[in-house]
């Protein structure tokens, strides 16, 4: 069986979403308190939602020193897949996982709602399984969502096909409607939206389950 772990930070809130969308799609969680050290014996990490150390000086910027951050780099690095959901995705960021950072939404507004994204490129771990332009409706939940980097980043993403799902019709200001990002190997991925949350239509959608399902397809090599 597939074991996850579900990295906690002080602050963090949506890890047992997070965990139960593992389970109903089959797979062994364990969550990983952040001072842990290593991660060895998983087959994939997830960065949950929430409001790591309090998000004190900017979301992240604490809890990129937390010590199972250098854990989730060596992780990465040999190639694991790793997922961070909004919060998550902020860590990335800070911790240099994955380029560019996240700002404060247009308006300077909290934003918790359904949103259509965009499948823009199939190369990464969380998207493998969806289809070249297909529209999901996955929930938002951020108030510091809005994806920026300098235009030398943004041309390497695109050039690159790193921008995984960008907005149809942007919430929150991120420029080029991005959505989600994934770094050159394709097997780290932080996503604004939260697929977790859309894993039933009971909810309103389950179009979570295909990015979700792609991530734990852990037989397949990490695209390039």
């Amino acid at each position: 069986m597939t074991k996850v772990g579900v990295v906690v930070f002080p602050g963090s809130n949506c890890e047992y979403d997070a965990a139960a969308a593992m389970v109903d799609l089959g797979a062994d969680v364990e969550f990983v308190w952040h001072s842990t050290t290593s991660l060895t014996g998983f087959d994939a990490i997830i960065l949950p939602g929430g409001f790591a150390h309090g998000d004190y000086l900017r979301p992240g910027a604490i809890a990129r020193f937390s010590p199972v951050m250098d854990a989730v780099g060596d992780f990465a690095n040999a190639g694991g897949p790793v997922l961070g959901i909004c919060n998550g995705f902020q860590v990335l960021t800070e911790a240099g996982l994955l380029p560019g950072a996240l700002q404060k939404n247009r308006g300077l507004t909290f934003l918790s709602h359904p949103t259509t994204v965009v499948v823009t490129s199939t190369r990464s771990v969380l998207t493998r399984g969806a289809t070249l332009a297909q529209e999901l409706v996955i929930p938002i939940n951020h108030f510091s969502g809005s994806y920026t980097c300098d235009d030398e980043t943004l041309a390497r993403l695109r050039d690159e096909d790193r921008v995984v799902l960008r907005y149809r019709d942007n919430p929150n200001g991120s420029k080029d409607d991005v959505a989600g990002v994934a770094n050159e190997a394709g097997n780290v991925v932080g996503v604004m939206p939260h697929p977790e949350r859309a894993m039933t239509t009971l909810l309103g959608s389950a179009d979570g389950r295909v990015l979700l399902e792609g991530f734990l397809m852990l037989g397949a090599a990490a695209p390039r």
